[in-house]
């Protein structure tokens, strides 16, 4: 059976402080966060794919979450 990794962003006041990877889990944020907490990293996890094929975009440090969607800082910058 092949094992498949998953990528987990920290949410902290709505930004993303930490992504790791994890074990696969079904996509499901809230396996997400009982898999980090079960290892000792606590807090609030979410799920991010590294295709960007969720959330728009996968998540990077610093990155702003508002529960459905990452975003970069500088996203708006240039835009009129």
């Amino acid at each position: 059976m092949a094992s498949e990794n998953a990528y987990a962003a920290k949410i902290e006041n709505g930004v993303v402080t930490s992504v790791i990877v994890i074990p696969f889990q079904d996509d499901d944020d809230a396996k997400v966060t009982a898999y980090c907490n079960s290892i000792g990293l606590t807090g609030t996890w979410v799920d991010t794919s590294y295709t960007g094929s969720r959330r728009g975009k996968y998540a990077a440090v610093g990155d702003s979450f508002d529960g459905n969607t990452f975003t970069s800082p500088n996203a708006d910058q240039g835009k009129t």
